[in-house]
């Protein structure tokens, strides 16, 4: 009889977690039956668990490596939160859980959110929410087989030959196995700006990560007889905006420290110093750095991405690995792993190289106390895109710009749109990378219900929350782990739903199953609605005034509605902007401030709040606590547009932001 070891199920505390309803014996049978099976132990596959649990009903979570969060737990702590405020539901939860592991405060629903954190914390917050729930999670679960009866999945079945039968399905996973062999339609690649009517999809030769020095593409330098270096395409440059099969590199999200115990970077076994010869003939014409990236994340440690024309993106490599087989797909991350593995060892030892940039590189290492099995070295490939749903509704670029908002959303996405490169190229007998792109949005956006559902005809109980329908540019938007868990949540809220009427999960009433996600806490307008006692005014409000210019900005992401104001660095001591709200009645408010942070914010911004009692002058610095509300205190008002608060610019020494003021009843 196939069984599974009690290694195959999420451990914690020694023990093995159940999901409520199956027992272990259950749960090791040939045949598992579950209301919800998620295959794909990503964040966004674990929050679907969590919250078909939530819902009364079984789950069981499949993931074909040996790793649980995908890339939330695998390196990336430095969170592509976009406007950190849309981010609600078992998402927000979770990132007010992270706070709550570091300040070592109980969690609940106004507890701050952290979005910064180790590996490791990342790891003991799903940990125990899986827990809390009951959530079985088998591991090394490869899919074999999957059954249909008509349009339904019935069940799927993993390479050991156990089966898992499911009344709703959720593919989860990155790659969008389950997806593809449902029979849903889906894509890889880029389309062509033509083909959704978009402006920066396809073939795009920009200055993002780009070759700021000329650098010879060829074996011999100067010499195209002698051959092209390795990763670089002997193809012509397509016109701007044409559509291709390429995707955007991946790489794999280091976990670093300069702490003592730190581990020296190795030296892989299959190291070739041909794949740095770019990066050598680079330096030699002048580039310094940086190299990587190296944003603090907590103790001492790092989330570091890639950074320049060359660094930890495997640029071309990875054509292969959205349909390969499992066995092809282990052989390209491990070419990864090498790759970026002997880069680092390459910047930290190779004597051709300035000692500044040897000593500077060595002086980083791996953490030894994070991902110990695999010797610090994250297990998670950042899969950035691999195969995409086509669906009822594709999202594309016109979405992500709110100039097509959807009628059905199921969540919001706010981050810019981001592709990284897809290739490098021959351009006048240079190298060029092709593909980067760093478009901002807006701000928060919805995304379709449509989008995370196949046709009827082809899969009636098969949601996919993370390679949802979207054209490749819009796909670099949404593609955020917050916004998996969102959509997670979503999806498994739409296919509880759907099992409770009987129904396909394109048939759930959207009314139905929006009401149940704004109980359950989900965000799904922006601006949000204000809540019970409380007044937003935002910059573009009529009753807002100005005194000097104002300039229009959306650079800086976690905004309150379309944009924010700044004065331009000019101006100071004429520049004046003053939010007026109607208060419905008297009352004691605290009052908030909204703004983004850079450091070439004002640390000095006198604020004047105009209450019952008088005016009392606060000051912020605007170079930290972006996209938050940060409170001024509480004071008296009466009710209707008597009070106010003015931002004054008064020898600022800095740009001074106008985005948005809050006022809520206390008392």
């Amino acid at each position: 009889m196939p069984s599974i070891s009690r290694r195959g199920l999420l451990r914690v505390s020694g023990l093995a977690v159940f999901a409520g309803g199956l027992s272990p014996s259950a749960l090791a049978a040939p045949v598992v039956s579950a209301d919800l099976v998620v295959y794909g132990a990503t964040a966004g596959g674990l929050v679907a668990a969590i919250q078909a649990r939530r819902m009364g009903r079984t789950a069981v979570v499949l993931e074909p490596s040996s790793h649980l969060g995908g890339l939330t737990t695998g390196g990336l702590g430095q969170t592509d939160s976009g406007t950190a405020a849309s981010i609600k539901g078992i998402a927000g939860e979770f990132y007010r859980r992270i706070h709550a592991a570091y300040a070592g405060t109980p969690v609940t629903p106004t507890s701050p959110a952290r979005f910064t954190f180790e590996p490791h914390v990342a790891r003991a917050v799903f940990d125990e929410m899986l827990t809390t729930a009951g959530v079985a999670v088998y591991f090394g679960l490869r899919l074999a087989s999957v059954s249909k009866s008509g349009n339904r999945l019935v069940e799927v079945v993993g390479a050991n030959g156990q089966a898992f039968r499911g009344a709703m399905f959720i593919d989860a996973s990155y790659e969008g196995d389950l997806m593809s062999q449902s029979g849903a339609s889906w894509t890889v690649g880029r389309e062509s700006n033509a083909t959704y009517g978009e402006t920066v999809n396809g073939v795009q030769v920009r200055s993002g990560h780009q070759f700021n020095f000329p650098v010879s593409p060829y074996v011999v330098a100067g010499n195209p007889s002698s051959g092209l270096l390795p990763g670089i395409s002997s193809a012509p440059v397509a016109p701007a905006g044409s559509g291709d099969g390429l995707i955007q590199a991946y790489n794999y999200r280091m976990c670093l420290t300069q702490a003592a115990s730190r581990i020296p970077f190795p030296k892989p076994a299959s190291y070739d110093a041909a794949h740095y010869e770019l990066l050598l003939r680079y330096v030699q014409a002048g580039w310094n750095g940086p190299f990587f990236t190296t944003h603090g994340v907590g103790g001492g440690k790092t989330d570091s991405n890639n950074n320049g024309a060359v660094s930890t993106d495997f640029i071309g490599a990875n054509y292969a690995y959205p349909t390969a087989s499992y066995a092809v797909r282990d052989s390209i991350a491990a070419d990864h792993r090498s790759y970026q593995q002997g880069l680092m060892w390459f910047l930290a030892n190779d004597p051709r190289l300035p000692a500044s940039i040897r000593s500077a590189t060595a002086s980083w290492g791996l953490a030894s106390d994070e991902f110990t099995t695999t010797g610090g070295w994250p297990p998670q490939l950042y899969v950035r895109e691999a195969r995409r749903m086509v669906s009822a509704h594709v999202m594309t670029e016109r979405n992500c710009r709110g100039q097509s908002p959807v009628p059905d959303p199921v969540g919001l996405a706010s981050y810019t749109m981001d592709s990284h490169n897809c290739q490098r190229v021959v351009v006048g007998g240079l190298v060029k990378n092709e593909g980067d792109v760093q478009i901002g949005v807006p701000g928060p956006y919805g995304i379709s219900y449509r989008s995370i559902v196949p046709t009827e005809a082809q899969c009636a109980n098969l949601l996919v929350p993370v390679c949802l329908a979207a054209s490749h540019i819009a796909y670099g938007s949404i593609r955020m782990e917050p916004v998996f868990m969102i959509l997670g949540q979503s999806a498994a809220t739409a296919a509880m739903l759907a099992l409770a009427a009987s129904s396909p999960v394109q048939q759930v009433p959207y009314a139905t199953l929006r009401a149940r996600l704004l109980a359950d806490g989900q965000l799904l307008q922006w601006p949000p609605p204000a809540g019970p006692g409380e007044v937003i005014v935002d910059s573009h409000d009529p009753s807002v005034t100005r005194a000097g210019t104002w300039v229009s900005s959306t650079s800086i992401g976690g905004y309150w509605g379309t944009d924010y104001e700044h004065d331009g660095n000019v101006g100071k001591g004429v520049n004046r902007l003053r939010f007026r709200p109607s208060l419905p009645e008297a009352g004691t408010y605290t009052v908030y401030l909204r703004w983004t942070a850079d450091p070439n914010r004002a640390s000095n911004v006198p604020i004047d709040i105009v209450h019952s009692a008088g005016v009392t002058t606060r000051s912020v610095d605007q170079r930290g606590s972006g996209g938050t509300w940060v409170s001024l205190g509480s004071y008296a008002f009466t009710a209707g547009t008597g009070g106010s608060l003015l931002i004054r610019t008064e020898n600022t020494d800095g740009y001074v932001i106008a985005d948005a003021a809050r006022w809520l009843r206390t008392t």
